[in-house]
């Protein structure tokens, strides 16, 4: 089976070490992944999301010094959803770079839905941290 994948990303005026700071905490997610949910708790170490079909579990890549915030996202329907991303140094400020992935099943109305949602994601993220 060939997915499709999207590589969405923006540049950020602010150091990576911010950058991952921020987008790093899921406490932090609400604030600028709308598109992933509108609040998150923690409960027992696990985060959870409420999303428009319910209840999300996500987990976020462990602290490094790479850049990786990687998310796996177990859906209310039980699906888990891998959820590349990264922020990368670029001169003073950073790139970062999200990859959507078309699931299975996904039409192409579906498809160009989550990639505006990324994008608004992504658009967010950079104002929130440039003007914080």
């Amino acid at each position: 089976m060939t997915s499709e994948s999207r590589f969405l990303s923006v540049y950020i005026d602010r150091p990576v070490s911010e950058v991952y700071a921020f987008a790093s905490d899921p406490a932090n997610l609400p604030r600028w992944a709308h598109g992933l949910g509108s609040s998150a708790v923690q409960e027992d170490g696990v985060w959870f999301v409420e999303t428009p079909a319910g209840r999300a579990q996500v987990t976020v890549a462990p602290d490094n010094e790479y850049g990786v915030l990687d998310q796996h996202v177990i859906t209310p329907s039980g699906e888990t959803v891998y959820v590349p991303l990264r922020a990368t140094a670029d001169g003073d400020g950073c790139e970062v770079v999200f990859t959507l992935r078309r699931m299975p099943g996904m039409t192409d109305a579906e498809l160009e839905r989550d990639t505006a949602l990324v994008e608004a994601d992504l658009a967010l993220l950079k104002d929130l941290m440039e003007n914080a």
